[in-house]
C-alpha cells in the first residue's frame, strides 16, 4: 500500500499514538479516561482528521466479531449464574495433596476454562478462589496467582472463543472451530505442562511449606457451615418439638399449683360437724362457712381443670399446624432444590450443544447468539440483571480500535513496516518463523495484542498465501499462538494479567499486590519457552 499525503501521516500517528497511551496506560496522570474512552477518543481524531470518512469508520466495525463476544459474554454470566465456576473453584481443593498439586490443579483449571469460557471471564472468577485456598495452605500467593494468569493465557489460545483475539483471527480466516481447535491443541497441551514445570522449578522451596492442617481444615467448615446452612424441615420440627415441651412443662405446674385444692375431703369436714353438733352456734357456723369456702374451692379448681384442657387442646391444634406448615415448606424447599438441578442442567446442556455447533462449523458468531437467547428464554424471567453484567465497556472499546486501526491503516504505515519484514518472515523457513514470532511478540507487548492482529493479520496471511494454501492457514495459528503467549511476557502484556492483579488487589481480607518485576522473572523464560515449543508443533 502506497503512503498516503504527510498530513495524513501525522495526523493519523497522533490519533493512533493517544489510542495506543491510553489502551496500554489507563490511568496516564494527563488525560486518566480509561481504555474504552481512549479507544473513542483514537476514533473521533480520526474522523475529525479526516483519515477516514465517517461510512468507512462504520463499515470497519466488525459485526461478526462482536456478536460473537457478546454471545459468549452471556452464556458466560449464565454458566457463572449456574455455579459453573463455584464447582471449578471447589476442584482446586478437593482431595489436595499439597502445594504442588494445587499448583498443577490451577493450571490445569485455568486452562481448559478459560479455552472455553474467555481468559478474561475465568480470571475474574477464580483469583479469588486462588487466594482462599493459598491462605487456608499457608502458602505464598504469587506462584499461584501467575499460574493462574498465565495457564488461562496459554489455555485460551487453543480455541477461537478463548480470548478476543483469537475471536478476530477466527472471523477473518474463515477457519472453522474444529481446524482451529485441532490445529493448536498439541501446543497448548505441550505449552501448560511446560508451563506448570517452569513454575515448579521457580518456587520448589516456596512450595515445599507444609500446610497447617487444623488452621485449614476449621477455615473450610466454617466457610461450608456459612454457604450450606438452610432452614430445614427437621430444624423446624425440632423448634416445634421444644414448644411443646414448653407448653407441657407449664400445665404440669398449674396442675401442681391446682391439685391441694383437687384434694379438699368434702366428706370428712362433714363428719367433723356431726362430732361437733355438741358445739355452740357460733362455733357451727364458722365450720359451715369453712365448707362452703370449700366447696367455692373446688368449683374454682373444676374450672381451673377445664380451662387447662382447653388450652392443651390449643396447643396441640397450633403444633399440628406447625407441623404441617413445616411439611409443606419441606414439600416446597425440596420442589425448588429439583427444580434448580433442572435448570442447571439445561444450561449445562446448551452450553454443550454451542459447543458442537462450534465444531461442526456453523456460523460462530450467530451460534454463540442463539445459545445465548436460549439461555435468556430458559430463565423465564427478567433477563436485565444478566444482561446488565455483560461487558459493554469492552463491546465500545471494540468499536473504536475497529475504527483507528482502521484509520492506522490508510496511512500507509503498517504496509511500509511489514514490507521491510516481509522477506525475513517467511513462514516456509525455521529462520522467517522466528523473525515472525519476534515480530509479533513485541507488537504484542508494546501495542497490545488484539491492534497487533488486527495490524499484521491480513498481510502475514497474504505473504503466507503466495507459498500455499496450507501456509496461510498456519501463519493464522502462529498469529493467534504467539500473539496470545505473549501476553505472559509481563504484567501489561494482556488483560487477563491485569485482572489477575487487580481482583488479588481488591479482594476483601486477601489482598495481595502482584509486582510487575515478580511477574517479569517469571514472564520472560516461561514466554520465550513456550512460544518457541508451540511455534515446532503447530501444523
Amino acid at each position: 500500500m502506497v503512503m498516503a499525503s504527510s498530513v495524513k501521516v501525522v495526523l493519523g500517528s497522533i490519533a493512533f499514538a493517544a489510542f495506543w497511551v491510553l489502551a496500554v496506560f489507563p490511568a496516564v496522570p494527563v488525560m486518566p479516561i480509561g481504555r474504552t474512552a481512549g479507544s473513542l477518543l483514537g476514533a473521533m481524531l480520526m474522523v475529525i482528521f479526516r483519515v477516514i470518512t465517517p461510512d468507512e469508520a462504520y463499515a470497519a466495525i466488525d459485526l461478526p466479531i462482536l456478536g460473537l463476544l457478546f454471545g459468549t459474554m452471556v452464556v458466560s454470566v449464565y454458566l457463572e449464574k449456574a455455579d459453573m465456576f463455584q464447582y471449578l473453584g471447589k476442584l482446586l481443593s478437593w482431595k489436595s495433596r499439597g502445594a504442588r498439586d494445587l499448583l498443577c490443579r490451577i493450571c490445569i483449571i485455568s486452562a481448559i476454562s478459560s479455552a472455553l469460557f474467555t481468559n478474561d471471564t475465568s480470571c475474574v472468577v477464580l483469583t479469588e478462589f486462588v487466594l482462599k485456598i493459598a491462605r487456608q495452605h499457608n502458602l505464598p500467593p504469587h506462584p499461584f496467582l501467575l499460574a493462574l494468569a498465565s495457564s488461562a493465557n496459554i489455555g485460551s489460545a487453543a480455541t477461537p472463543i478463548g480470548n478476543p483475539q483469537n475471536l478476530i483471527i477466527a472471523v477473518q480466516s474463515k477457519i472453522s472451530f474444529g481446524r482451529f481447535l485441532f490445529g493448536l491443541l498439541p501446543a497448548m497441551l505441550v505449552g501448560l505442562f511446560v508451563n506448570a514445570l517452569i513454575l515448579l522449578c521457580m518456587y520448589w522451596k516456596l512450595l515445599s511449606i507444609q500446610k497447617d492442617e487444623e488452621d485449614a481444615t476449621s477455615e473450610v467448615v466454617a466457610e461450608q457451615d456459612v454457604n450450606s446452612h438452610r432452614f430445614s424441615p427437621a430444624t423446624m420440627s425440632h423448634l416445634s418439638s421444644l414448644n411443646s415441651q414448653e407448653w407441657n412443662s407449664r400445665l404440669e405446674s398449674m396442675n401442681t399449683q391446682g391439685s391441694p385444692i383437687m384434694n379438699v375431703n368434702t366428706p370428712a369436714q362433714t363428719e367433723t360437724l356431726r362430732s361437733r353438733l355438741a358445739l355452740n352456734e357460733g362455733e357451727i357456723h364458722r365450720v359451715l362457712s369453712g365448707t362452703l369456702d370449700s366447696a367455692r374451692n373446688s368449683n374454682v379448681s373444676k374450672e381451673a381443670i377445664t380451662d387447662s384442657s382447653s388450652q392443651k387442646k390449643n396447643e396441640n391444634a397450633l403444633s399440628q399446624r406447625v407441623l404441617s406448615m413445616t411439611y409443606s415448606q419441606g414439600k416446597e424447599t425440596l420442589a425448588a432444590r429439583w427444580k434448580r438441578m433442572l435448570w442447571k442442567s439445561c444450561v449445562y446442556l446448551i452450553t454443550i450443544g454451542m459447543l458442537v455447533s462450534l465444531l461442526i462449523g456453523l456460523n460462530m458468531s450467530w451460534t454463540a447468539i442463539t445459545a445465548a437467547l436460549a439461555l435468556v428464554v430458559l430463565d423465564f424471567r427478567d433477563a436485565r440483571p444478566c444482561l446488565e453484567k455483560v461487558s459493554y465497556s469492552l463491546l465500545i472499546f471494540f468499536c473504536g480500535m475497529f475504527i483507528t486501526v482502521e484509520g492506522f491503516n490508510k496511512t500507509g504505515i503498517p504496509s511500509s513496516l511489514w514490507d521491510l519484514m516481509e522477506p525475513y518472515s517467511k513462514i516456509d523457513h525455521a529462520s522467517g518463523t522466528a523473525v515472525l514470532a519476534a515480530v509479533i511478540l513485541v507488537l504484542s507487548n508494546v501495542a497490545s495484542n488484539v491492534p497487533t492482529v488486527l495490524l499484521l493479520g491480513g498481510r502475514v496471511a497474504a505473504s503466507a498465501a503466495a507459498i500455499s494454501a496450507a501456509e496461510e492457514k498456519k501463519s493464522w495459528l502462529i498469529l493467534a499462538w504467539v500473539s496470545t503467549v505473549a501476553g505472559n511476557l509481563s504484567l501489561l502484556g494482556s488483560a487477563a494479567n491485569l485482572i489477575v492483579c487487580e481482583q488479588a488487589h481488591r479482594t476483601p481480607h486477601l489482598g495481595y499486590t502482584l509486582s510487575f518485576w515478580t511477574h517479569l522473572v517469571f514472564g520472560v523464560p516461561s514466554t520465550v519457552i513456550v512460544t518457541a515449543i508451540g511455534l515446532i508443533l503447530i501444523r
